[in-house]
């Protein structure tokens, strides 16, 4: 096996249009975390074993700070091999520039369309009929995540809803704990707000403004009650005093703080920390309210090259990436749900079992990034963030502002 090399973005990358061998690829992502780390290095084992060389791009900061880079890389005419993005409509600009492979080929001779599940995974990759992405895995936004310590601190128990939770957070203030770890990018108090649109607006509601762009829904009554609830999560993640996800995440598992709304990337976290979901924490999916998952995720993408042993490379880690045996070292390190239905996950905890028996239910929503423009996904990020470090913000007039980008989504 070749050595797996690490560096950040910074660091002086190997272009995919230079001279490489044909296995040597070098791989840009936004997983720097300890359970992302972990995940992405099965990915690396899986592309070594086969002979090749994974050369690790990571660019820490979240995909906020990576996208901007990948792009700036891949249209000064310096792209790596291979990209992550999430599923949606972050792409749609770069492919039709042309500057991304096209994977049909790829695709129709590994059967995706039969193997892929939910099909709106790979309708997010394809554009005009043609398929620019390898799905990897589906990823949730739709989960809270509670800390047995914490609540056995407090001396009450661990809430099963939202409501519960906002009961319980005096007697965690009192013992000295954060209710609700927020960190402080946009992106997460953007996505904790979504979440509590689908639990509390309830889902035609959320569908209405995420899907369909229904300003009215967005500026009426089911939505005011959502900002309201934003306003006092806001006062109960006040003192989380915490920049990255994970770091949130790491005050749920050290018992300082209750919970946490986040995607299913956190279970990594608890994993590496050697927690055991149901023992040590609690999932709540749909906050407890309603039972329902987001199927986003990641997909790999692959810049255009002239050199065609690099491109054949390319076509050769799409593949991979699909395989059952990927799918299942990769997602249960990451926490997320694999994109195919036939491979064996009994080695999935509570947890990850709750969200499979939820996606065979049928019970799912897109994620915003599949229905929203990457412009108005950060006009909202960047509106959600004001509102949460600014308590002078009313929910009010948040949510006038909310409806007004709405208004104007494409």
């Amino acid at each position: 096996m070749k050595t797996f090399k690490t560096f950040l973005a910074a660091t002086t990358a190997i272009c995919g249009a230079t001279a490489v061998s044909a296995t040597e690829l070098e791989v840009a992502h936004w997983w720097t975390s300890g359970g992302e780390a972990a995940a992405v290095s099965k990915l690396a084992e899986a592309w070594e074993a086969a002979g090749n060389t994974w050369v690790d791009g990571a660019i820490a900061g979240g995909g906020g700070t990576a996208r901007p880079v990948m792009i700036s890389r891949i249209t000064g005419g310096d792209p790596m091999g291979a990209f992550q993005f999430n599923h949606g409509r972050q792409a749609e600009e770069l492919i039709e520039a042309g500057l991304l492979l096209d994977l049909t080929d790829v695709a129709e001779a590994e059967g995706w369309k039969d193997i892929i599940h939910p099909t709106s995974l790979l309708d997010s990759c394809t554009v005009d009929g043609r398929i620019y992405c390898a799905p990897l895995n589906i990823h949730s936004w739709q989960w809270m995540w509670l800390s047995h310590q914490a609540y056995e601190d407090a001396g009450v128990a661990v809430p099963t809803n939202w409501d519960e939770f906002v009961a319980s957070a005096p007697a965690l203030e009192a013992a000295g704990k954060v209710p609700l770890a927020m960190g402080q990018q946009s992106w997460q108090s953007a996505g904790a707000f979504g979440v509590m649109a689908v639990a509390i607006a309830g889902v035609d509601a959320w569908s209405e403004v995420t899907v369909n762009k229904n300003a009215e829904v967005a500026a009426g009554p089911e939505y005011a009650k959502v900002f309201q609830a934003a306003a006092a999560a806001r006062e109960l993640s006040a003192n989380s005093n915490v920049q990255d996800w994970n770091q949130a995440t790491n005050l749920v598992i050290t018992g300082k703080a209750g919970a946490q709304i986040m995607g299913d990337w956190a279970q990594g976290e608890f994993q590496v920390a050697g927690q055991v979901a149901g023992e040590d924490y609690t999932c709540l999916p749909g906050l407890g309210v309603n039972e329902v998952i987001s199927t986003g995720g990641d997909a790999f993408y692959f810049p255009v090259n002239k050199d065609d042993a690099v491109t054949a490379a390319q076509k050769e880690l799409a593949a991979l990436l699909v395989k059952p045996e990927t799918q299942v070292a990769f997602n249960l390190a990451k926490g997320s749900l694999p994109i195919r239905g036939d491979v064996d996950l009994a080695a999935a905890n509570d947890c990850m079992k709750k969200g499979l028996e939820i996606l065979a239910s049928g019970n799912i929503l897109p994620d915003g990034n599949q229905t929203l423009s990457a412009d108005t996904t950060t006009q909202l990020e960047d509106l959600m963030v004001e509102f949460w470090n600014d308590t002078s913000i009313t929910a009010e007039e948040v949510q006038e502002n909310y409806a007004d980008i709405i208004s104007k989504a494409d």
